[in-house]
């Protein structure tokens, strides 16, 4: 009987340190989030030396200073407060769902600008953003999201199980997650 006991910490410890790492948890979704920042085009004011003005400025007021304050040039020099139109982000675009519906990138309306304002007010596309994640769960409920690059979320199955390395404070090491399988080669493929 003491030998049982005694074996039960011993096998506990040599599973704990040989065993396999991680916490089991399930993958439930995979999703995507596409994004486009829709630039408009406004008017703003600025300030700086009078000969590297954008093209577009208005000048709005002259000064001569007698040094530049940053010690690039030398004598006397013109500073300038001026407006002009500058592209800005408006605000973003988005379109979002999971596998297996095919990932869209949202098609924002465009407002036309105004040609007797230097166009302003026109809208244009801006940066593009694309997010793939795995959406996590442990048996306990607590949940995770793994960005992935597109070739690795389209490489694993719509659900799976894993095991993932959780730090104390109870954050997922997404890194920690086994490779995706390699994408499946058909009859006739270039090896």
């Amino acid at each position: 009987l003491a030998a049982a006991l005694a074996s039960g910490p011993v096998l506990a410890l040599a599973v704990w340190v040989f065993g396999p790492h991680g916490l089991k948890v399930e993958q439930v979704a995979k999703t995507w989030r596409l994004e486009i920042e829709v630039e408009r085009r406004t008017l703003e004011t600025g300030s700086g030396w009078c000969d590297e003005l954008p093209e577009t400025a208005q000048v709005l007021s002259r000064r001569w200073l007698d040094s530049d304050p940053s010690g690039q040039r030398s004598g006397a020099v013109e500073h300038c407060h001026y407006r002009s139109p500058q592209w800005r982000t408006s605000y973003v675009a988005q379109s979002q769902g999971q596998a297996p519906a095919a990932a869209v990138w949202p098609q924002p309306v465009l407002r036309p600008g105004d040609p007797e304002r230097q166009g302003l007010g026109e809208e244009r596309l801006g940066k593009r953003q694309s997010f793939y994640e795995l959406q996590l769960q442990a048996s306990d409920g607590r949940a995770w999201s793994c960005r992935q690059s597109l070739a690795d979320w389209q490489g694993r199955p719509a659900q799976a199980r894993y095991r993932v390395q959780v730090d104390r404070y109870g954050v997922a090491d997404c890194a920690s997650l086994p490779p995706a399988a390699p994408p499946a080669r058909g009859p006739g493929a270039e090896r």
